[in-house]
């Protein structure tokens, strides 16, 4: 059982951390799309979610306060998710559809990352993690 949540936790983080490679190599082109999007200070935006897919994909990749890396991936994702892919504003069709796509995406990567918080912080022998959690969920 601990060899399947590790290599789960392996391939979860991959996303994330390609992600925030992308973040701090492409940061002009991604805080230029921000801006398009509508999104405060988009340079900031790009760098300050890049260090919080970093540190938390990291987290729990490692087993390093897992349930805090998982939660910091929760908070940078909902407000992407709502910020960055508003399909319900396309008029584009095609436009439309992409937005919802990455929507749903975000919003069930959230989710997930809500679940892997919520199972670090409860179950006591998480196994093959360098820490134990931050949080204690009863």
């Amino acid at each position: 059982m601990d060899v399947l949540i590790l290599i789960g936790r392996v391939l979860f983080a991959v996303l994330f951390l390609g992600s925030a490679f992308g973040h701090f190599t492409q940061t002009d082109a991604m805080a230029g799309y921000a801006h398009s999007r509508g999104v405060p200070q988009p340079r900031v935006g790009v760098l300050a979610s890049g260090a919080l897919m970093l540190v938390g994909a990291l987290s729990v990749l490692l087993g390093v306060w897992a349930d805090l890396g998982a939660l910091l991936l929760v908070i940078v994702l909902l407000p992407t998710t709502f910020l960055m892919h508003r399909f319900w504003a396309e008029t584009d069709e095609e436009a439309k559809q992409g937005e919802m796509i990455h929507f749903n995406k975000d919003l069930a990567l959230a989710g997930a990352s809500l679940m892997l918080f919520a199972f670090f912080a409860h179950v006591e022998e998480l196994g093959l993690t360098i820490t134990g959690p931050l949080f204690h969920l009863g």
